[in-house]
């Protein structure tokens, strides 16, 4: 393979407009209205979503509400091969969270580890030899390029984990993620998942370089950049192929533009007035009208939004004064715990607040976030 090539771009190229405003969002002061309780609620589901929208690339056509139901359920001991590459994912997610920290290096351990969990316990998308470098050749299907013989492989990662952690200036960090993204992919280091090890080591980048809050308060999802075009995915990593600067570049711009969308998605979940219009509300009712809920509960969760954080007390006039009407109140809230509609505060044990990544209400909220642009990719209707 050629050696690896960067990209330079001119100051009036839309490239250079991109890593402005990237540098700009990445040391941005995090805030907003939406009480951190409902925000993580609600950027749970969107993780969710990152992770299907990452095996969807690979072929996987799981439907949003039924893996979501998964994720919810939490059903470790699915048979279910699409199932359990999403978890995966989510599990390689969770790993990149808790060991990579602002500065911290890239190494192939790294990545062999971020390739086993990526694989783990698959048999049709699974690999033979899960955290190692593949010793065959291999094809990609849909692609012209043709990767390197497998006895090449362990210097060319070598290569690339030294061109990853070479010091640069924090304005081309995007610039290093989109390059090192496509050369991952060039050299197909693993017999399979390579696709899959690719984006979670571009997330692992992103964590590297602040782009990831380590107060958990992520500024966008691993998969965010590559999920919406399936095709235009591939489209872009074949003219970066070509090794010219238009190509390199066209791809550098294509990553950098996903990002920026990324976070202004996420931007809009820190408004809790847009949050509570445009996703729960809609999304409580809907779940009323189905008969997923009753009328007690919708009233609960309706005094929930208003409140943030509610008690018994705050929901008196639901149910009436007498002790029989308390009674009925605590059945009620221990029912819709039992549900997952609702949790205690983990600070306060008398308190409570809504619990929106459940099974009552997921259905609701991808419909809600589908029609407000909030999904990676497009919500489809359940098989008949």
């Amino acid at each position: 393979m050629k050696e690896i090539i960067t990209v330079n771009p001119s100051y009036d190229s839309g490239l250079t407009s991109a890593l402005f405003e990237l540098e700009r969002l990445r040391y941005m002061e995090i805030h907003g209205s939406t009480p951190p309780w409902l925000f993580f609620d609600l950027k749970e589901i969107m993780h969710i979503l990152e992770s299907i929208a990452s095996a969807r690339i690979e072929g996987n056509r799981t439907t949003l509400v039924s893996a979501a139901h998964d994720a919810v359920d939490n059903k470790k001991q699915s048979s279910s091969e699409a199932l359990k590459e999403i978890r995966n994912i989510r599990d390689g997610i969770k790993f990149i969270e808790e060991n990579i920290k602002p500065g911290t290096a890239v190494t192939l351990s790294l990545i062999r580890e971020l390739h086993k969990i990526s694989v783990h316990d698959l048999k049709d998308d699974g690999s033979k030899t899960p955290g190692k470098f593949r010793k065959t050749e291999v094809k990609i299907n849909n692609s012209k390029h043709t990767p390197p013989l497998h006895v090449e492989v362990p210097g060319l990662m070598q290569e690339l984990v030294e061109y990853i952690n070479t010091g640069s200036e924090p304005q081309f960090h995007i610039i290093k993620t989109a390059i090192a993204h496509h050369r991952f992919a060039a050299i197909h280091p693993f017999d399979n998942g390579n696709g899959r090890t690719a984006r979670l080591l571009t997330y692992a980048m992103l964590a590297s370089q602040r782009f990831v809050d380590e107060d958990g308060m992520r500024m966008l999802n691993p998969s965010s950049v590559f999920c919406i075009d399936r095709e235009e995915y591939y489209d872009k990593l074949a003219s970066a192929d070509k090794g010219t600067k238009e190509g390199l570049e066209d791809w550098c711009l294509y990553v950098a533009n996903g990002i920026s969308n990324e976070v202004s998605r996420v931007t809009k979940l820190l408004d809790k007035e847009y949050a509570i219009q445009n996703l729960i509300t809609p999304a409580i009712r809907q779940a009323f009208e189905d008969g997923y809920i009753n009328k007690d509960e919708f009233d609960i969760l309706v005094v929930a939004m208003e409140k943030d954080i509610f008690q018994a007390r705050d929901i008196k006039h639901i149910f009436g004064t007498s002790p029989s009407d308390a009674v009925q109140a605590s059945r009620v809230l221990t029912g819709m715990r039992d549900k997952g509609l609702i949790m205690v505060h983990p600070k306060y044990k008398k308190k409570y607040v809504i619990k929106f990544a459940s099974r009552v209400l997921i259905k609701g909220v991808l419909d809600e976030m589908n029609k407000n642009g909030l999904l990676p990719i497009t919500n489809e209707p359940e098989p008949v």
